[in-house]
């Protein structure tokens, strides 16, 4: 750690790095761990949380913020655990609690006086406002408007000075609100939406609320509550990702189930009631009026006019499992959905406005693992868990699910997708032997097989219990990641420069601001970041960056040698900085804006130009603001930005608009910028290609405009092994080569390839995905086309669709054949189902997906499956339980047995059930039954007098069972007797006795017992 007095006078700990030479230092005065200028490409925070294997959201268009607490989806009932409403659009669409403060704080000379008294902070908070405020109170007044200059007095700057155009509006009597909402609502739109609500925690309700909507930047704001929406408790507030003019309010449910719907930005709004209370909304990636919407009893529905009409989709939805599929043109309003029917999860499609039984398409046949559905770009993801194996399964453009293919003996216990773009999956596996790390795979572009990247990734769990993986993504330059990894209980964060095919540690900076030595060398010491997502969508994270703005990261962290503190007994805890001061990117990563943190009051923001190099401190508000969060415009050409926040606990809510478009003057020209080439120490050839990018002369305040290109060239470079992965079944070793695993055979191709046919046969390297090196070592490494030889099949696997080895009687059982290694067209195909039907196939591959077969009768058997051609054969077999439901069960027992001899005791069940059933068998009173697989036993009593015998059957999944009472005697005794032949005189019109004991006397035995 470093303590510096920087430029502008305050004491700070931070740090910096140089890795494409072209830092800048930057001289903010922060007091925990902050490095604000670096040196290349734009990192974009992929700080993935899944669930499980991934919760990978469909119909995202917010590429930087793929992977959050509640996806794409945005929760309505994770809102009322959560002050933020929502993580889709980071800057846009996100509520923001505002903490119970104390009285204000006075800063003088860029440090904190605290002005309140004892008294004052024991105010907890505040009575409850009225539900409906009357107008007098709701009257809004426009507080000052001034140019701020850096003495922060009001006066107008200096020719030449920098300044800002400022205005504060306070949302007045909405002081008790304790959430809110600020929204930008279009691409370089003027209107800005801001909702406050008074949430009882409590009640778990909204008690209060108001809307509120500035057309002119933020200078001004009118409440609409009062206006349109009287008698109207508002809840959540959405902007439609496509179309930004359209505005849809959720009302609150506990007072009525409404919609509220503007097409005009809020300036009219028109009221549409609904009969389900929504949980989350969806929004269509492409058409700006389609929505699927769920409810809280697990139903979807969906609208295709935005919200005014509703059609039920599906019920038993599994939360958070529903899709808009994007993956091709032809199916624009095709859903994918986790449905629950029985006890069992399945995968299927159907149309949005038409899911009925005859509409459904079910792209997996059988059942899925709960909470395994993910469907991301071009992927589509799911798991299968057998007898405590899961099988991942993977469908690339729609095509047909294949088995995802780790490592041999990678044997993994949990996976999440971290990222699927640029037509490649990065995926978080946790192997055998992690328990609290990850490792990082990365997968050829269908995402079949997948290589490890780096092992021991550092993982922890969010407060809402998601998983989340400290790896960051770059973009802007491609094949750039960072991630942190545990090392002997200690956390270092690597790099790669290349998508995972080499990683090394962060080069740390020779020597601080002041021109000291930091002592500080690799590998012994070297730079550690923290990758940590903000809880507050209005607040940057610990490490930000823009695509925009290559050559610029905003990120905290630490140079030492003992790595990131937080390690106690072995167990590495995630480390909460308390950061003084929060950075943000201007002018389409053009410049810097600083600002303190909202547990202390400010007046001044610092502004960079130069990529942090120098700061200019500049006045925006004449009272000191906690700044709850800072909203700006997304990608326009306006240079604005507004503060929210409050003076104090008691103060309403309140919002500075600040206009920084005069710090710039005019906007660049050619002559305003100067060339730089991107390289990974010295090294020009990233990624295949010498990059040279565009960049701002130091000292030059234009405004870069957002057509300004920064990139200027791109040539290809000669292939080296530095451009090349190990392919799948290789391993890298010490020489920096690729040889075949132990368990890999070269020698077998693609179980496709067919005698006369040619396949790509891997040199056990493949070129990293989008490295657009030429010549050089591309031709020895790449695959070679071979001519495929005829081999014996091997590895045949037999299985049911759903992998269970049970069905009911009746039911179709659909098997599934797999070949791993063989020809086959030429390899043929024979099924026995063991009930004396047998299948034949010529080839294998006219075998098609599957194979379906109905049992007739109940009982167990052997299904084989063999494969053969002229090089050999493979077989594979599995036995199947039929059973069917167990109707009625009789105990057939003698009366009496004599103590000490056995008894034959007998089960008949109807229908019967051959070797399909379990038998429990108890006697008088013993607590542990006698299991057997047949119905008939022998048993020796040794108790005299009357002894209990219950059977149960347990069969299909149906349990009965029947009591018998049998007496015990010392001895016994059977007397013969007959009956006489004028039996039916005595039983007239009797016809039983005649079936019973024929036309003659017949002897009957009887027992009589004698002492």
């Amino acid at each position: 750690m470093i303590k510096t007095k920087d430029v502008l006078g305050f004491e700070s700990s931070w740090t910096y790095w140089t890795l494409f030479f072209l830092c800048a230092l930057v001289p903010l005065p922060v007091r925990a761990d902050i490095t604000c200028a670096s040196c290349f490409a734009p990192i974009r925070r992929t700080a993935f949380v899944s669930r499980d294997f991934g919760s990978a959201p469909g119909g995202s268009t917010d590429r930087n913020w793929k992977w959050r607490l509640d996806g794409a989806q945005l929760s309505h009932e994770a809102h009322k655990k959560s002050p933020f409403v929502s993580w889709r659009e980071k800057l846009q669409n996100a509520h923001i609690s505002r903490a119970e403060r104390t009285s204000p704080a006075e800063e003088k000379d860029g440090k904190v006086y605290p002005t309140w008294s004892p008294e004052e902070t024991k105010v907890n908070r505040r009575e409850k406002r009225s539900l409906f405020p009357s107008d007098s109170a709701a009257g809004s007044r426009f507080e000052f408007r001034r140019t701020g200059g850096v003495d922060g007095t009001g006066k107008s700057p200096r020719q030449n000075e920098p300044h800002l155009i400022t205005s504060t509006f306070a949302l007045s009597a909405d002081s008790a609100h304790n959430q809110a909402m600020v929204l930008w609502s279009g691409h370089n739109s003027s209107v800005i939406l801001i909702l406050t609500k008074l949430f009882d925690f409590n009640l778990g309700t909204v008690t209060e609320s108001s809307l509120w909507r500035s057309v002119d930047f933020g200078t001004t704001y009118e409440k609409l509550t009062d206006k349109v929406m009287i008698r109207t408790m508002l809840s959540y507030l959405y902007v439609c990702p496509t179309n930004k003019r359209k505005i849809l309010i959720l009302s609150d449910p506990e007072v009525e189930s409404s919609l509220l719907i503007s097409s005009d930005e809020g300036a009219t709004f028109q009221k549409f009631n609904i009969n389900f209370y929504i949980m989350s909304l969806l929004f269509h990636p492409t058409q700006e009026n389609w929505i699927l919407a769920y409810s809280h009893d697990q139903r979807l529905y969906s609208s295709l006019d935005f919200g005014k009409k509703w059609i039920l989709v599906h019920e038993r939805i599994t939360p958070g499992r529903f899709y808009w599929c994007s993956c091709a043109q032809a199916y624009p309003v095709l859903i994918n959905l986790c449905v629950c029917c029985l006890t069992e999860m399945q995968y299927i499609t159907c149309r949005a406005q038409k899911c009925s039984e005859e509409g459904r398409q079910y792209p997996f046949s059988g059942r899925i693992d709960t909470n395994s559905l993910v469907v991301q770009d071009q992927y589509i993801f799911l798991q299968l868990t057998t007898a405590g194996r899961t099988t991942y399964f993977v469908s690339y453009q729609r095509g047909p699910f294949r088995n995802i293919q780790l490592p041999k003996y990678c044997l993994p216990k949990d996976m999440h997708i971290v990222s699927t773009d640029e037509g490649q999956v990065l995926a978080a596996v946790q192997e055998w032997n992690e328990n609290d790390t990850y490792s990082l795979y990365i997968s050829d572009k269908p995402g079949v097989y997948f290589t490890r990247s780096l092992p021991n990734l550092h993982t922890f769990r969010s407060l809402a219990g998601n998983l989340i993986v400290d790896v960051y993504k770059v973009a802007g330059v491609s094949g750039l990641i960072i991630a942190n990894k545990k090392e002997d209980a200690q956390m270092r964060t690597y790099i790669t420069y290349n998508k995972g095919q080499t990683w090394s540690l962060l080069q740390p900076p020779a020597k601080d601001t002041t021109g000291h030595d930091t002592n500080c060398n690799l590998p012994s010491c070297s730079l550690h970041l923290l990758l940590q997502m903000s809880e507050n969508p209005y607040t940057p994270d610990t490490i930000s960056t823009k695509h925009s703005a290559p050559g610029i990261i905003v990120a905290t962290g630490v140079t030492c040698s003992s790595s990131i503190p937080g390690v106690r007994e072995g167990v590495l805890f995630t480390l909460r900085v308390l950061l003084a001061y929060l950075v943000w990117f201007l002018d389409h990563g053009g410049a810097l804006l600083a600002v303190t943190q909202s547990a202390v009051p400010t007046r001044h923001l610092w502004i960079s130009l130069d990529e942090g190099r120098q700061w200019d401190k500049l006045s925006f508000s004449s009272t000191p603001l906690f700044v709850d969060g800072v909203l700006m415009t997304p990608e326009t050409e306006n240079h604005i930005v507004t503060f929210f926040g409050h003076f104090n606990y008691h103060s309403d809510w309140q919002l500075i608009k600040i206009d920084y478009s005069s710090l710039f003057g005019r906007k660049c020209t050619d002559g305003d910028f100067q060339t730089w080439h991107l390289h990974n120490k010295g090294e020009v050839c990233v990624m295949g290609e010498r990059q040279v990018y565009m960049k701002r002369k130091p000292g030059t305040r234009c405004t870069l405009g957002q057509e300004y290109s920064r990139v200027v060239s791109a040539e290809p470079c000669i292939c080296t092994l530095y451009d090349f992965e190990c392919d799948y079944g290789f391993e890298r070793q010490a020489s920096g080569k690729c040889a075949p695993a132990f368990w890999y055979d070269v020698n077998l191709p693609a179980h496709t390839c067919s005698h006369g046919q040619r396949y790509r046969n891997s040199t056990g390297y493949r070129q990293v995905l989008l490295n657009n090196c030429r010549e050089g070592l591309k031709y020895t490494l790449s695959p070679k086309m071979q001519q495929c030889k005829p081999i014996a099949p091997s590895g045949l696997q037999l299985s049911t669709i759903n992998s269970q080895l049970t069905a009911v009687l009746g039911t179709n059982i659909t098997f599934r054949v797999a070949l791993q290694n063989g020809d086959s067209l030429s390899t043929s195909l024979h099924v026995d189902f063991g009930d004396g039907i047998l299948v034949s196939y010529s080839n294998i591959s006219r075998l098609g997906d599957s194979i379906t077969h109905m049992y007739r009768v109940a009982g167990i058997f052997r299904v084989t499956a063999r494969a053969q051609n002229s090089q050999g054969s493979d077989s594979s077999l599995l036995c199947l339980h039929i059973t069917s439901p167990v109707e009625r069960i009789f105990l057939s027992a003698p009366v009496v047995v004599i103590r000490g001899n056995e008894a034959n005791l007998t089960a008949v069940l109807w229908p019967s059930q051959p070797r399909t059933a379990t038998f429990y068998w108890w006697f008088s009173n013993s607590t542990e039954p006698l299991i057997t697989l047949e119905g008939s036993i022998s048993h020796t009593f040794t108790q005299e007098g009357p002894n209990s015998v219950t059977v149960q059957v347990s069969a299909g999944g149906t349990v009965l069972q029947d009591v018998k009472i049998i007496t015990v005697k010392d001895f016994f005794r059977s007397l013969l007797l007959s009956f006489s032949l004028n039996l039916e005189e005595h039983n007239p019109s009797i016809a039983e006795w005649r079936q019973d004991v024929g036309p003659s006397s017949v002897p009957v035995g009887v027992l009589c017992s004698c002492q």
